[in-house]
């Protein structure tokens, strides 16, 4: 670090876990960019003095993760198209002397599944669980595709308001029996999870777990820690396709690293560092006889969340 480094940051509480700063600084460093990031605790309550803080600290750009999106969505100067429609930010830009919020969570999703050659489309309609802010960006990202989205929550009115980000959006029904899940499975063809379930709670299993998946059906959950959660073995136990969530927090962390510099941001490097960073972590829970359970974290509000507060669903 010198004088003129660049500084970039990530806010949230709890903010300690994030895998962002990981995959930014190997960004900056393959790309020869005298930045650094680092991650900020900032408590609830206090997101709104953020953009004050971040004039004031000459910051160079910022991510933003619970429980801040929306305050500090109200605190920028101005807000892209996509973030002022969700009335949340995960990245704050400079334009000029103007602090931007934009929202990259939904095209970090989009660039994803076509990086993953998972299809969708008006005859592959998708399905997305959970109406909270991942939930709500996923559904409005992918309703610019002119994709049929049904959204399935718990509540019908966050249902109801996410479905309606979307042109072909519907809300459907919460499947509260093996019936109803099995119903609603085989009419789509991608099923994205934005709720904490399925990551081997044994008291709490998924009611998408279970169920007989198509070879041609897509799971994308959002969850990336544990990589391979019990949602996921299900489905691929039972014919399915299945994805966790590495992949959309890598592509949303690219969209902010170009925004912010401008340069192009390097994926393959910073896939990679996040894939080695993720088996570290597993090492070190083996080594410390850690039920992998018990650090989950997730990419569903984008920039590392922890699932418990994960699309604001009951636990």
């Amino acid at each position: 670090m010198t004088g003129a480094t660049q500084v970039a940051a990530v806010i949230g509480d709890p903010v300690t876990h994030s895998l962002s700063p990981t995959l930014h600084n190997a960004g900056f460093a393959h790309t020869g960019l005298d930045w650094v990031y680092v991650a900020l605790p900032v408590r609830a309550g206090t997101g709104r003095s953020v953009i004050e803080a971040m004039r004031t600290l000459g910051l160079a750009g910022m991510n933003v993760t619970m429980p801040h999106k929306d305050s500090v969505a109200e605190a920028c100067d101005a807000l892209s198209a996509t973030a002022a429609r969700l009335g949340a930010v995960n990245t704050v830009v400079w334009h000029g002397d103007a602090l931007v919020g934009h929202s990259t969570d939904g095209p970090g999703l989009v660039a994803a599944l076509q990086d993953l050659g998972v299809a969708y489309g008006p005859d592959r309609p998708v399905l997305v669980v959970g109406a909270g802010g991942a939930a709500r960006a996923a559904v409005y990202s992918l309703g610019q595709h002119d994709v049929p989205v049904s959204v399935a929550a718990r509540r019908e009115e966050p249902a109801r308001l996410a479905a309606e980000l979307a042109p072909l959006g519907r809300a459907v029904g919460w499947p509260d029996t093996p019936l109803a899940a099995q119903a609603l499975l085989d009419d789509h063809a991608l099923v994205i999870n934005a709720i904490p379930l399925g990551m081997g709670d044994r008291d709490r299993a998924h009611p998408f777990e279970r169920l007989r998946w198509r070879e041609d059906q897509v799971l994308y959950d959002m969850v990336y820690w544990p990589a391979e959660t019990s949602l996921i073995r299900d489905v691929r136990a039972r014919g399915g396709q299945a994805h966790n969530g590495l992949s959309m927090l890598i592509h949303q962390a690219a969209l902010a690293f170009e925004l912010w510099t401008g340069v192009p941001a390097p994926v393959e490097v910073m896939t990679e560092a996040g894939q080695s960073a993720l088996l570290e972590r597993a090492r070190r829970a083996k080594h410390a006889n850690e039920p992998i359970e018990a650090s989950k974290v997730s990419a569903a509000e984008t920039i590392d969340l922890i699932p418990s507060v994960l699309d604001g669903e009951p636990s």
